[in-house]
């Protein structure tokens, strides 16, 4: 057998005690639960079963997964139920890839107000959206759009940006046609970009009136509304940064884009590539080289990898996925049928008949990774129970 793959656990098992104490109460209470919740992830820990193979008679030990959506080993299979969920909503239209990013300085007060401004983006973001689509200069239709946010740049740094999936069309004002864009094109990049700048300034300001923000460490001089007045002045000429993509090669290759998106977590245990008392050693991607260059190795040493790591922690209950417009979960399903409608398109697909489906064999659980046949539970262990021999 090769060497087991490095992980993030192993990095928080190794590192963190030491680290932890050394913070002397820094880090949040989300950030321990998440680095406990990682360091207990499939371990005794949490419990688990003893499984038996029905076909070679294999017996194998399978603990159970902490389930916290900052774990890089939890998100596969929420991805996939997701996705599964998402099937049904696929229009034959082009669909767009759109990427709103706040500029370095506003992440920074973002990274301070974690749930008022992330959840800004996403509205705004949305608001830009469905304005500019709404414009009779543009497209003039109602357009749907699903953001995913994500707060990190490939190095592990704080860079808030959400991607969006719009689709390439909407409906008219009067709901009696499908509009779609001109193919290849969806919005003017250059007018995004300006209403989005304008409108996050102005929230920004009027939450500033109203007490919401908090200011520490070296920005807690922005408290004082003329010092913040004249730390947005330059941001009113600083280009914001709003991309749009070539349109997908069809509607299935939106749903392998989102598999890749939708769950990721800040680093995944596949891109780290070594790991000693100096430092952690992973792959990442830096965008301003061109070609093979691009594909580096960064080495940090295990506190800043550590801290990078968490940076990412969001607050509890912040949805990073939303969805806006005909795809809102108020109406998405009269939207998407009178959608398919004006497009003549076939109906969403139906679940399978509930008689089929309660006569059908559930599916097996566990899957044995030798024979590929059902295994059976022999034994639940709970969480700091010793695990016995199975029974012959």
């Amino acid at each position: 057998m090769g060497r087991p793959t490095l992980e993030v656990a192993d990095v928080f098992l190794q590192h963190g005690p030491a680290w932890r104490a050394a913070q002397r109460g820094h880090l949040s209470l989300g950030q321990l639960k998440v680095m406990s919740a990682i360091e207990q992830c499939r371990s005794a820990a949490l419990g688990g079963h003893v499984l038996r193979c029905e076909g070679c008679g294999t017996d194998q030990v399978s603990y159970n997964s902490c389930r916290n959506r900052h774990c890089p080993k939890c998100q596969s299979a929420a991805a996939q139920r997701w996705l599964d969920a998402r099937q049904a909503d696929l229009l034959p239209v082009e669909y767009y890839h759109v990427v709103f990013t706040l500029p370095a300085p506003v992440a920074d007060i973002a990274y301070q107000n974690k749930a008022v401004l992330y959840g800004l983006l996403f509205d705004l973001a949305a608001e830009v959206l469905l304005t500019i689509a709404a414009d009779p200069k543009h497209l003039g239709a109602k357009i749907g759009a699903t953001l995913v946010l994500h707060t990190w740049g490939s190095a592990l740094t704080h860079h808030p940006h959400v991607h969006g999936i719009v689709l390439g069309g909407g409906l008219a004002p009067d709901g009696k046609t499908w509009v779609a864009c001109r193919p290849g094109f969806f919005l003017p990049v250059r007018v995004l970009s300006r209403l989005f700048r304008r409108r996050f300034l102005e929230e920004l300001q009027r939450l500033h009136a109203l007490g919401k923000l908090q200011f520490f460490g070296e920005r807690a001089e922005l408290a004082d509304a003329r010092a913040f007045n004249a730390w947005l002045a330059p941001l009113r000429r600083l280009e914001w940064v709003v991309y749009a993509k070539r349109p997908f090669a069809g509607p299935q290759a939106v749903l392998a884009y989102l598999s890749r998106y939708t769950h990721r977590v800040a680093i995944s245990n596949s891109r780290l590539l070594a790991m000693d008392e100096r430092g952690v050693t992973f792959r990442w991607k830096d965008y301003r080289a061109k070609g093979r260059t691009r594909h580096k190795a960064m080495k940090l040493e295990p506190a800043e990898f550590m801290r990078r790591f968490l940076l990412h922690v969001l607050p509890a209950g912040l949805h990073r996925i939303r969805h806006y417009g005909l795809l809102a979960n108020g109406c998405r399903a009269a939207s998407l049928a009178l959608a398919r409608e004006l497009l003549q398109a076939p109906p969403a697909p139906l679940a399978a008949d509930s008689d089929a489906a309660a006569s059908a064999p559930p599916a097996a659980t566990f899957i044995c990774r030798h024979c590929g046949q059902p295994m059976s539970i022999l034994l639940v262990f709970m969480r700091g129970m010793a695990i016995r021999a199975p029974p012959p």
